[in-house]
């Protein structure tokens, strides 16, 4: 059969003439288009908010705007997850971008965009290596490389067209997982301006009349679902190469200036969006969510599972998750009752998840890094608070010694093994040389088990602190890792 191709054909109702470009965002890809422009289309939607998004395509090799062009700036979300305890597959069909624009072949209409007194904001996903500092030279007739030298770039023509009118300034939300994303980037496009030998009065416009905001995101989006076209086109009755998958869960923490959530009032949509100091909420998110995936991923890893949602359809292992989640973890976090309780079990919501493949080596990538910066601080201060151990952290400090115990090199990597299955354990150099040489020492006995894990967990580099001072902690993580290896770690987790 053959499909049709996804244009304004499909729309059942005639495009509001009165819409405007309001919005330009610096990328293209899955996440905006999941996150941000499906927030837009909500605001749209409800008539709490009335604009278009250009999208600008951030780097040279993109291949998303001849697509998006092809199909009108439209493409369909599907959320699909577990929701308030009920499993959901929903699809909608986006409406928020007008167009997409390639600014290395096509940058006089980027800098028609900054001469339009309509724009308001702008929003980027450029990843964490987009919002670097790189010295680059200006050329008013073609587009900086960097995403921040666009960002001075497009401000300048547009400082230029208005005389410097402080009502044109606009506000920038970078959506990059950077923390302090918003100061950062002011602070790049100070050095830039600073490099062009940009006026004085535009630089004091820059900082005095626009508003760079930090944030903190987060939703799962998975883009494209290959393999699965076919069911969609079914499902649709369309071809959309733009088709995005995400779950149904969002959490987007703008800090801004309640003028800011007025003119994008994204809380009376009914949409997940907090307005303040975006640290409480990182601090949700690296302790509960980021530290409860690095609690359990070497645990249920070598429990015999692979993937988050596999560990979550286990008895024991969702016992053992749970557990170490709300009554180990969650008590020491510092917020709001009622605010962390429900993150909390958004959590459990998120890992339940049929749809997504979350793998647990993925989780494993850079673990002894990922455990110093999320679990260690409720460890800590869980010793603090009741003066015990807590029993499932410590299990999971033993289940990942275990597993970045090395058999091999795997490259510039070491080599792991689970029962004949071979995984890479991936860490910084210094990292990966003190395990090979460590627990080369036990494998030749010129340690003792209980040796090598004290010298371990005194690596003060590693976990920021000397986890050997915790008192019986070492003694613990020794035992279970004797365990681990002689009798399984399910005989540790149904204790």
């Amino acid at each position: 059969m053959e499909w049709k191709s996804l244009t304004k054909e499909h729309l059942e109702k005639q495009p509001n003439k009165e819409e405007r470009e309001t919005i330009v965002q610096v990328g293209e890809g899955n996440f905006l288009r999941g996150f941000v422009d499906w927030m837009i289309h909500q605001l749209n939607e409800q008539g709490l908010y009335n604009g278009k998004v250009v999208a600008i395509q951030p780097t040279p090799h993109g291949k998303v705007v001849p697509k998006l062009n092809a199909q009108d700036g439209l493409y369909t979300t599907i959320l699909r997850g577990v929701e308030g305890g009920e499993t959901v597959n929903r699809a909608e069909l986006i409406e928020s971008i007008s167009r997409g624009i390639d600014p290395y072949h096509n940058w006089s209409e980027v800098l028609e965009v900054a001469r339009s007194p309509y724009i308001e904001f702008m929003f980027s996903n450029t990843t964490e290596a987009g919002l670097t500092y790189s010295k680059e030279d200006f050329n008013v007739d073609s587009s900086p490389l960097s995403y921040p030298g666009k960002v001075v770039a497009f401000l300048y023509e547009r400082f230029k067209t208005f005389d410097g009118d402080a009502s044109k300034g606009i506000t920038l939300i970078p959506c990059e997982l950077v923390e302090g994303n918003g100061d950062l980037l002011k602070e790049i496009v100070s050095k830039i301006m600073d490099d062009w030998k940009l006026p004085t009065e535009f630089k004091e416009w820059v900082v005095e009349h626009n508003r760079f905001c930090n944030t903190l995101v987060d939703r799962i989006v998975t883009g494209f679902p290959r393999g699965e076209e076919e069911v969609f086109r079914d499902r649709l009755g369309y071809d959309d190469i733009l088709l995005t998958v995400g779950e149904p869960y969002h959490l987007f923490v703008i800090d801004a200036p309640k003028e800011v959530s007025e003119q994008l009032p994204f809380h009376k949509a009914g949409l997940n969006v907090k307005w303040g100091d975006t640290a409480p909420y990182r601090e949700l998110k690296v302790r509960l969510l980021n530290g409860a995936h690095t609690m359990m991923f070497a645990t249920c890893y070598l429990a015999g599972v692979d993937t988050v949602y596999q560990a979550l359809t286990d008895e024991e292992l969702t016992t053992f998750t749970k557990d170490g989640l709300f009554n180990e973890i969650l008590p020491t976090v510092q917020a709001d009752k009622e605010e962390k309780d429900q993150f909390a079990a958004s959590v459990i919501e998120r890992f339940s998840n049929p749809f997504l493949e979350h793998q647990l080596t993925d989780i494993g990538m850079n673990p002894l890094y990922k455990f110093k910066t999320r679990v260690v601080p409720s460890l800590l201060a869980y010793v603090d608070q009741n003066n015990v151990l807590p029993r499932k952290l410590s299990v999971s400090l033993a289940a990942l010694l275990v597993y970045t115990k090395p058999v091999g090199r795997e490259g510039a990597f070491l080599a792991g093994d689970r029962g004949g299955t071979s995984y890479v354990i991936r860490d910084n150099e210094a990292t990966l040389a003190l395990l090979e040489r460590v627990w080369g020492q036990y494998d030749s006995s010129e340690l003792t088990l209980e040796q090598a894990v004290q010298i371990l967990l005194s690596e003060e580099d590693i976990w920021g602190t000397n986890l050997s001072d915790i008192q019986g902690l070492t003694d613990s993580v020794s035992h279970d890792i004797d365990v681990i290896q002689t009798q399984g770690i399910r005989v540790l987790i149904t204790r």
